[in-house]
């Protein structure tokens, strides 16, 4: 695992419970969490295996926060004290932190590197990486 992820896993260990959003093939933050001792859930649209330690739920967090928009719970597995995505493309930001906040978990994501976010964030630099906190509701 490269020294960026190493340090991003570092910075969400301080989570206890953990949820990925869109964790595709590449499983090594989820899996230093679950080293970690944090308890974490990996989904994805697509079935994708997971190391040890880590379950995976199928899942579209668009459709779960169209859930939440009309008044759902945000429901399993969202009942975690923070939701994260790596290289979370922007039209998955919003729904991902409306399920967040619906769950009263944090929000933290990188983008893909060529976008901006587009919601309001506070910036942490973590190893070479920008680690994006959405704002909390107000």
């Amino acid at each position: 695992m490269s020294a960026t992820r190493t340090e991003l896993a570092a910075r969400l260990a301080v989570y206890d419970r953990l949820v990925e959003v869109g964790i595709g093939r590449r499983p090594e933050v989820a899996a230093a969490l679950a080293d970690a001792d944090c308890t974490v859930t990996a989904t994805d649209v697509f079935d994708a295996p997971t190391p040890e330690g880590v379950r995976f739920v199928r899942g579209d967090v668009v459709a779960r926060a169209e859930r939440v928009r009309a008044g759902g719970d945000p429901g399993d597995p969202y009942r975690v004290d923070a939701v994260y995505a790596l290289n979370c493309p922007a039209e998955l930001q919003r729904p991902a932190r409306d399920v967040a906040h619906a769950a009263d978990a944090d929000f933290l994501f990188t983008t893909l590197g060529f976008e901006d976010p587009v919601l309001p964030v506070e910036r942490e630099t973590v190893g070479g990486e920008t680690l994006y906190v959405a704002e909390r509701r107000r």
